[in-house]
């Protein structure tokens, strides 16, 4: 089945948006974060079925056009969004504010975003001048919060208080964040040093620290782990590398990819077929694959072999824009995107099931 991109055109410049979690139908809803207006949104869009959109004999290369069912109007630019599940989302912003919501229905079938928690400006600078939260990790219930101020919160969906503040976690600012467990937290920051952080000991003091690369020095702009082993990271830095890290081993990277001209704004594992991720940065979106089935004796983790034994693939998912994809999710074959042309973008049949010629979906 061929691939079909539809675009929808929304006057914004989107920084994020996310499929909303959904484990037993296809997926149809998700969330939109903009960026750089005066007055900033988070919109929640439903795709309805075809025939509920036009009449019964619409073909499958007819445009789709999601609708807006509601949105919360931020003053500053919405950095991060994340689904905690199908009804909870935390929000982060460019004035250091945090914020818990929840959706809700109605008996009447009416849909509303409300508030639950604010964490007002955990995130500000010595002078009391304000800081970006520029990202954030979800584990359960549990939020880790990165800022300019190099400052670390630990949160709970269930509390207002912080639960750990490290003040001095970094002198410059934070670009990444992971959780590798409950208790331990990978960051980046724009020098291109990580650290793994033992939350159990509250101290401002990393267990360890070393070099995203040992070739460069390069600032980290995106970082996501292996579905299933949260010791395997991707990291994508300002020059459009992506550097693997097995961080059991966490003397040198695995490998280093590259593709992207530009600096990597997103990347994303398919979570039922993780030996395939997907990148976004500058006006490319791509799909990264072995060129062969990749074997048992590496797990399918292909992108762990550097040099001549890696033999890889990648796939352009859609034609290049001229301004920045800041962000990319997938949900099955269907992959959303969200650009700074104002325009955010829906990739249908996704080739992630078969690829190789003697695969059984």
């Amino acid at each position: 089945m061929s691939r079909n991109i539809h675009c929808t055109y929304i006057s914004e410049k989107l920084s994020k948006i996310r499929w909303r979690p959904s484990t037993l139908n296809e997926p149809n809803s998700f969330v939109t974060a903009s960026w750089d207006n005066h007055v900033n949104n988070v919109r929640l869009w439903e795709i309805r079925p075809r025939f509920m959109q036009q009449d019964e004999e619409i073909k499958d290369d007819e445009e789709i056009n999601p609708c807006e069912i509601r949105d919360v109007a931020f003053d500053s630019d919405i950095t991060e969004l994340k689904f905690i599940n199908s009804d909870a989302i935390v929000v982060s912003t460019s004035n250091g504010d945090v914020f818990l919501f929840k959706i809700t229905s109605s008996e009447g079938y009416e849909i509303d975003i409300s508030q639950e928690i604010c964490w007002k400006q955990i995130h500000k600078l010595d002078n009391g001048f304000t800081s970006s939260c520029t990202s954030f990790a979800l584990y359960d219930s549990d939020i880790a919060t990165i800022g300019e101020d190099g400052k670390i919160n630990l949160l709970s969906v269930e509390s207002q208080i912080i639960f750990i503040l490290l003040e001095e976690a970094d002198s410059c600012t934070l670009q990444c964040v992971e959780f590798l467990r409950y208790n331990e937290l990978l960051t980046a920051n724009q020098r291109g040093i990580l650290k793994i952080w033992d939350l159990r000991n509250n101290v401002n003091k990393a267990e360890q620290s070393f070099l995203l690369r040992d070739d460069a020095i390069v600032g980290p702009t995106a970082m996501a782990y292996h579905p299933t082993q949260r010791h395997i990271i991707m990291a994508g830095d300002d020059t459009g590398a992506i550097t693997v890290w097995d961080l059991r081993q966490n003397t040198h990277p695995l490998n280093v990819m590259r593709q992207h001209q530009d600096a990597i704004s997103e990347i994303v594992f398919h979570q039922d077929r993780p030996d395939q991720f997907f990148s976004c940065g500058g006006g490319d979106v791509f799909q990264w694959t072995s060129l062969k089935q990749p074997s048992l004796s590496t797990n399918g983790l292909w992108y762990l072999l550097a040099g001549d034994f890696n033999k890889y693939d990648i796939y352009r998912l859609m034609p290049e824009l001229p301004v920045p994809v800041n962000s990319i999710d997938l949900s099955r074959d269907k992959m959303l995107c969200g650009a700074d042309n104002e325009a955010m973008y829906l990739i249908e049949n996704v080739n992630v099931y078969n690829l190789y010629p003697n695969e059984t979906p």
